[in-house]
């Protein structure tokens, strides 16, 4: 055994060579923390002193090779100074560069997953063979960051600038054939040959058939770039990133320009600029709340991890309601292999949900990610039906028929019957209280809600609310439903709206004031997409569809009448009384046509001006920090409402609700976080400001206590 640890060991094989293997004690992936750095470094020390060694063969024992770097050390990290930040990066770039610098031939087997610092691990060796199911990539952009570890230097010599601008600005992770394809890899092969090739390429070195120092050579050194062809290489790269990215996500073209930067340089030096670039970017808000947009995440699938052990097994399911919505959860069951009832009072409602499905399925083939004969295989796990003849061998229903609680109360009634005692209901409504629903059930502990999100399987957020009399089964079992589809579950207590429409509605809320005070509805939607959300809350709602609108407007007006009840006819009003349901029918704020592709693109429609003069007070203009604030306060004053009421159980569960369900910008990390950033007591002499404004916009005593004692959210 040459070195042992608790991360790295190596030891030697056949032919005097060295193979170091990864393999994390206590974890289920290998990733470079620092534990795994400091044996690296000591790995790396022992082999450099060995003079007898022929090569290096770097492989992994899990089932990925290096996910990247221990994002929960960032945290700390990126809080301190750029020079540490310089120097951490540093310690692990002496490291790498020693690994290239050894005095015989490295490669490394992929057999996995080898993402970030796992990847940039593998440039440094001379060669690399991948597994044919392995990914290999570049994605801290992601993380509102770039690579830190020799990843911009060594990629553009290896792959070209385009192809590693390609691989760093859009964070791709990339399969064995592309990776093969650019030169990213030198060989692909199944898993079980990559230790073989991988020491035939040594052999081959040392034979002489293979020249590693030559490769080692190009890596270490300049860009292979005349002046002009450097300059259009990356100015063009440089305009089209940042028209795809835009400003909120400066780290791809940052990346670009320190690419630009070292290109003319030798590999130290060309590091030093990589580090530095590397620091700025960590220290930026965008990459504070990406990073801690991961760990939420991060922290959530462990929540739905927990709850599946408590799950019963749903190994046949079924949706009640085939329109639209029923086809989207049937397609969605079916596709990550669940099969699935589909029933409906009619054969038209039957037809819907199948066209539905099929119209997914058929994209899926276009877009090469399935064959004819798969996309069959899907279609075949949807089961149509008119009755309820097969319901006794279901495991869980999810309801999802018209949004009035009377006709869901019938049919989860008529469904309980059907069903076998131990089957879990859960209905997909999207306002309506859970509570109500279970009142004349006669098990309602196996009864939940299960809100999924419109396009179903575009929308990565399914609500799992629990009623007062829901049991931790049906929970756990509609969470383990959840996750099997593909989908990101949040649990959350019954209330009107529950999470993402309670919150949602206050914001429609500040967009209504807005308007009745005289702001163009167009120049909100233009300021609040500049703010970061994909769409302007006029456009939102011509999605949502005005009939939704006012229907779970009207459900929460109810609810929280202090707040959410307005006086006199609003801005939805009007649309809804003139049949204008946005882009169901094709006007609503906006009208909307075809373009070339056959999707809806919005148009300006000069009529919704003069529908709306009865409820305008005048014309005015408003700035965007005005606009942004009446806006915002109210969204994120009725998150902090729904924490307090512990209709979440933690900060981390509210933003990501509202990220995952309805878009808020990623880079500003969620409602609460959103607060954090601007500092409570700032945020609360922001919302007194307003406070003419009504109910909306009046701090909370626990939120003003906050402010008075320098409290945050997340700490």
């Amino acid at each position: 055994m040459i070195y042992e640890g608790k991360a790295i060991t190596v030891k030697e094989i056949d032919g005097a060579i060295a193979r170091l293997d990864f393999d994390l004690q206590g974890e289920s992936v290998n990733k470079l923390n620092r534990q795994t750095l400091e044996e690296l470094r000591e790995a790396t020390d022992a082999l450099a002193a060995r003079s007898d060694l022929k090569g290096l063969v770097i492989t992994s024992s899990k089932d990925s090779f290096i996910v990247g770097a221990d994002i929960t050390e960032f945290t700390g990290l990126f809080a301190g100074p750029e020079e540490d930040i310089i120097a951490s990066t540093k310690k692990a770039n002496d490291i790498f560069n020693d690994i290239e610098d050894l005095p015989f031939p490295t490669v490394t087997a992929i057999n996995g997953i080898a993402l970030g610092g796992g990847c940039e691990l593998a440039l440094s060796t001379d060669y690399r063979v991948m597994a044919t199911k392995a990914k290999i990539g570049l994605p801290e952009v992601k993380l509102g960051i770039f690579p830190g570890f020799g990843g911009t230097v060594r990629l553009s010599r290896l792959v070209g600038v385009d192809n590693a601008v390609e691989w760093i600005a859009g964070g791709t992770e990339n399969r064995a054939d592309a990776a093969f394809k650019v030169g990213a890899v030198d060989s692909v092969v199944e898993a079980d040959k990559l230790l073989e090739a991988a020491v035939a390429i040594i052999n081959q070195c040392n034979d002489g058939k293979l020249d590693n120092q030559a490769r080692r050579e190009e890596k270490k050194g300049k860009i292979k770039l005349n002046a002009m062809e450097s300059m259009m290489a990356f100015e063009i790269s440089k305009a089209f990133v940042a028209g795809k990215a835009g400003k909120n996500y400066p780290a791809p073209v940052e990346a670009i320009k320190t690419m630009q930067k070292h290109a003319g340089m030798t590999r130290d030096k060309a590091i030093e600029v990589e580090a530095k670039g590397f620091a700025k970017m960590a220290k930026t808000n965008v990459a504070a709340c990406l990073v801690g947009l991961f760990l939420n995440d991060q922290a959530l699938k462990k929540k739905a991890s927990a709850w599946e052990k408590e799950a019963s097994k749903v190994n046949l399911a079924a949706v009640l309601g085939a329109g639209i919505m029923g086809g989207g959860v049937a397609y969605q069951s079916a596709l990550k292999g669940t099969p699935i009832l589909m029933k409906d009072i009619n054969q038209d409602g039957i037809n819907l949900g199948l066209k539905e499905a099929k119209k997914q399925l058929v994209k899926r083939v276009d877009k090469g990610k399935m064959d004819a004969g798969q996309m069959a295989d899907v279609l075949n796990q949807i089961t149509p039906t008119l009755n309820y003849g097969d319901f006794k061998n279901v495991d869980l229903v999810v309801e999802a028929v018209v949004e009035n609680p009377k006709v869901k109360d019938a049919v989860l009634r008529e469904t309980e019957d059907a069903v076998r005692d131990d089957t879990i209901l859960t209905s997909n409504t999207s306002t309506i209280s859970i509570n109500k629903l279970a009142a004349n059930l006669k098990r309602p502990e196996n009864f939940c809600g299960m809100h999924f999100f419109n396009p179903v399987h575009m929308m990565p957020l399914v609500e799992v609310i629990r009623g007062e009399k829901t049991s931790d089964r049906a929970i756990a079992t509609t969470v383990a439903y959840a996750k099997a589809m593909g989908k990101t579950p949040i649990v959350v207590n019954d209330c009107p709206g529950f999470l993402v429409n309670r919150v949602l509605f206050p914001y429609f809320g500040g967009f209504i004031g807005l308007v009745r005070d005289g702001a163009d509805f167009q120049h909100v939607d233009k300021v609040m997409e500049k703010f970061g959300w994909p769409m302007g809350p006029a456009y939102l709602l011509d999605v949502v569809g005005m009939d939704t609108g006012k229907h779970a407007g009207e459900v929460m007006a109810e609810g929280f009448p202090d707040r959410m009840k307005h006086d006199g006819q609003t801005a939805i009003d009007v649309m809804f009384e003139n049949n204008r349901y946005g882009q169901k029918n094709d006007v609503g704020f906006y009208k909307y046509e075809l373009d070339k592709k056959g999707k809806q693109k919005k148009v300006v429609d000069e009529e919704t001006y003069k529908l709306l003069e009865p409820v305008v007070q005048g014309k005015k203009e408003f700035d965007e920090e005005d606009i942004i604030a009446r806006m915002m306060i109210p969204l994120c004053l009725e998150t902090v409402r729904c924490l307090e009421d512990g209709i979440v159980e933690d900060p981390a569960d509210a933003d990501m609700g509202l990220i995952y369900g309805i878009g808020f910008p990623p880079f500003r990390g969620g409602a609460l976080r959103y607060i954090d950033d601007m500092g409570v007591d700032k945020f609360v002499e922001l919302a007194d400001k307003y406070a003419d404004l009504g109910a909306l916009y009046h701090p909370t005593d626990k939120l003003r206590d906050m402010a008075k004692n320098g409290e945050t959210f997340f700490g």
